[in-house]
């Protein structure tokens, strides 16, 4: 198949966690992260980011408490605070090069800030959400390797 007639992938809407306890998630995600519910349901929950949202999805063998069963890399404004209150929560911190824990339904999530990554919001988004962030200049370089610089952006 030519690849001018396959779809491209632009970017993700949302993706799906797999949790024990939509109730014990939202106050367990609570406990670390600021967000906005977005909608909830008896087997499902929305958190929002903006342009993007997690689904929490209600799953009863979920996994066994504490084994990693999946990876979701989430993007802060500032993760100054986040070890601290992922301690709080009793998140378990996972080793390696990156700021990782386990949440108690075995979701890894790997914690970055904004300004380090490639990863941006276009300039709407980031005014609806109240947020003004700078990338890096490593992040810059990077999006400038790609031809995705724009001062409008970065």
């Amino acid at each position: 198949m030519a690849a001018a007639s396959k779809p491209r992938l632009v970017g993700i809407n949302h993706v799906a966690i797999e949790v024990g306890d939509i109730d014990e998630a939202l106050a367990w995600y609570g406990r670390i992260f600021d967000f906005t519910l977005r909608g909830k349901s008896e087997r499902n929950a929305f958190i929002d980011m903006g342009d993007q949202f997690v689904n929490m999805t209600l799953v009863k063998d979920y996994a066994v408490p504490g084994e990693e069963k999946r990876h979701i890399g989430f993007v802060v404004d500032d993760r100054s605070r986040i070890v601290e209150l992922a301690k709080a929560a009793g998140a378990r911190f996972v080793e390696g090069p990156f700021l990782d824990f386990l949440d108690p339904w075995g979701n890894r999530l790997e914690i970055t800030e904004y300004s380090n990554i490639q990863f941006s919001k276009a300039p709407h988004v980031m005014r609806g959400m109240g947020l003004q962030l700078d990338k890096n200049d490593s992040a810059k370089k990077e999006l400038a390797g790609k031809g995705m610089t724009d001062d409008a952006w970065v």
